[in-house]
């Protein structure tokens, strides 16, 4: 599989969170050239800068949507990260355009691969595919819980569930080998905000620095399992790395933290006495639970995957990132 030192690797959605923090550890890990495609919808290059500066690296203006424009950037790589997608928070607004996005922005990057003869693409999907969490473990098995999630949840699960399918169908016809890791919440520096569960880290951090109280939503005992990006990134090379192929695979925390417990931890983290606020609960993805159990024994089985950055460093390191991001807005 393909080696990450002296090799080319393209990244779709590049300038998102988790793109530019892959791009990141593959220039570090000796890549002889890293793209970073986008269409700039959901972001701009500005954070990309840095990255940018190693002449290793180059942005290309593309859009997932337009086949064309992913052959020339394809050409020769060896291998491609499929992480542009839309989010469950964002379908609401506009399902169509979203759907287009998760489901024909992934065969088309399946279709440049085949074309361009890309030997491997790794793929972001998400737990999002198990729906409606219950008191059992969360493993790669479980099925599809739909009826009591919200609509824009339904069709997000289903597009990831469906993306999956059509990379087993498109290595069955001679495209690449694959393999889709599915996210819990990913938090971390670079956060983009349309991130319910993870942009709830930065708010707060954020507001905690304006001396504002942080939110909890309805009692703070609803739970997720977080999972830092940089983990996350590191499981992109991994995958790409291995001889494994036509696997969905949990990367996740593999911890519940209550909402609660991260306000806790941002207050300490930033030596704050302020009082949070509390306000009622609106389900924006999920009804409220008390247990995600996600379990990620797959991951170090074959991957050799786990996370190494704790919720509690995670935190400290985004409240760096906002104090950086608030300092240099002066």
């Amino acid at each position: 599989m393909p080696a990450i030192a002296n090799g080319k690797f393209v990244i779709l959605g590049g300038a998102s969170q988790i793109g530019s923090h892959i791009a990141e550890q593959l220039l570090a890990g000796g890549a002889r050239e890293v793209v970073l495609l986008d269409n700039l919808s959901l972001g701009s290059a500005e954070p990309l800068q840095p990255l940018l500066a190693d002449p290793r690296c180059r942005f290309v203006r593309g859009d997932v949507l337009r086949l064309n424009e992913l052959f020339d950037p394809m050409a020769g790589a060896d291998g491609v990260f499929a992480v542009a997608g839309i989010m469950a928070s964002t379908i609401l607004e506009n399902p169509w355009m979203s759907l287009d996005v998760n489901i024909r922005g992934v065969q088309n990057a399946l279709e440049a691969c085949r074309y361009q003869k890309v030997p491997k693409i790794v793929l972001s999907s998400s737990a999002g595919v198990y729906g409606v969490m219950q008191d059992d473990a969360v493993t790669e098995d479980t099925p599809l819980r739909w009826q009591a999630a919200p609509p824009q949840l339904v069709l997000y699960s289903a597009s990831k569930i469906i993306g999956e399918s059509l990379a087993q169908m498109a290595h069955a016809r001679g495209g690449p080998q694959w393999v889709a890791l599915r996210y819990s919440a990913v938090y971390g520096p670079r956060q983009h905000r349309r991130a319910v569960m993870g942009g709830h880290i930065a708010e707060s951090c954020l507001r905690v620095r304006r001396g504002e109280g942080p939110f909890i939503d309805g009692d703070g005992r609803q739970v997720q399992d977080y999972v830092y990006v940089g983990d996350v990134a590191r499981a992109n090379l991994m995958a790409m790395q291995s001889e494994v192929s036509g696997e969905g695979i949990n990367i996740v925390g593999g911890e519940d933290t209550s909402q609660a417990r991260i306000v806790e931890l941002v207050l300490q983290a930033a030596g704050s006495s302020v009082t949070p606020e509390y306000r009622p609960y609106v389900v924006t993805r999920l009804p409220p639970v008390t247990k995600v159990g996600l379990n990620r024994e797959k991951a170090l089985r074959l991957l050799g995957w786990e996370p190494e950055v704790s919720i509690e460093q995670g935190v400290r390191n985004v409240l760096r990132w906002v104090d950086a991001d608030l300092a240099q807005s002066v």
